[in-house]
């Protein structure tokens, strides 16, 4: 049984970055270790350029992710399907692997026959129910977004209580780019609820500039550090229980 946790970057943006590091090199670095990195690009009115389209759909393919464009009044529902689909694709390439282990070839879940595929996929389901699961959300803040920022509020409020609903824990943190001292900021600790999002999002300040790149090399950095407290908090209690013992 996969008893890892899934771990998703969800980069929502409206453009192009215009600043700092490669973010489809950095997203393909989140993927070696094992972070999803999943975008939604939110349109108005006007449509999002061809090249911000390409970044969008190149960012997510490097990080092993989901990518979708919408308009901002579909945002919410985009929010959660994205993460679930994300969340699925990852379980779904866990149960992959342990299949090709355990039959000792290349075989996925496509070429089972139909009733053990429907087995597999009740696993699948039901690991989606259970999984631990941590979401680093990263907001653009720069310039264009203004208006549709009470939009993605609303949307990760939604997303929020949707994934409280699983079983499994939920842990989010979002960091918002460009901030207002720095390139990126972090908005809210790792939290598993999105409560608190109503007093911040309104004190927002939004930026010209759309340094994607460095939002996901900060991301990065916060998984890492996160990992190597946890780490370290364990190795504590397993030093406590041997004093102990």
């Amino acid at each position: 049984m996969y008893t890892g946790k899934i771990r998703q970057i969800l980069l929502i943006t409206d453009g192009c970055s215009n600043q700092g590091d490669d973010p489809i090199a950095m997203s393909a670095l989140a993927k070696e270790q094992g972070i999803t990195v999943n975008v939604i690009g939110v349109m108005d009115h006007d449509v999002i350029d061809e090249k911000g389209m390409s970044e969008i759909d190149g960012i997510a393919m490097s990080g092993g992710g989901v990518s979708q464009i919408v308009y901002a009044q579909q945002l919410s529902q985009t929010v959660q399907m994205v993460t679930r689909k994300a969340m699925n694709q990852t379980i779904q390439g866990v149960v992959n692997r342990e299949l090709q282990q355990i039959l000792g070839r290349s075989q996925t879940m496509e070429d089972l026959p139909p009733e053990k595929r429907g087995e597999v996929m009740e696993v699948v389901d039901e690991l989606g129910e259970t999984v631990e699961l941590e979401v680093l959300i990263l907001v653009d803040t720069s310039a264009s977004m203004k208006h549709k920022l009470e939009t993605v509020k609303e949307a990760l409020l939604d997303l929020s209580l949707s994934l409280n609903a699983r079983t499994g824990d939920n842990q989010f943190s979002i960091y918002v780019f460009p901030g207002k001292k720095n390139d990126v900021e972090k908005l809210l600790d790792w939290t598993p609820n999105l409560q608190s999002l109503t007093s911040i999002f309104s004190k927002l300040s939004t930026g010209g500039i759309t340094p994607t790149g460095p939002a996901l090399r900060t991301a990065l950095s916060a998984f890492n550090q996160k990992r190597s407290l946890r780490s370290l908090l364990e190795r504590d209690d397993e030093s406590f229980f041997e004093e102990s013992m």
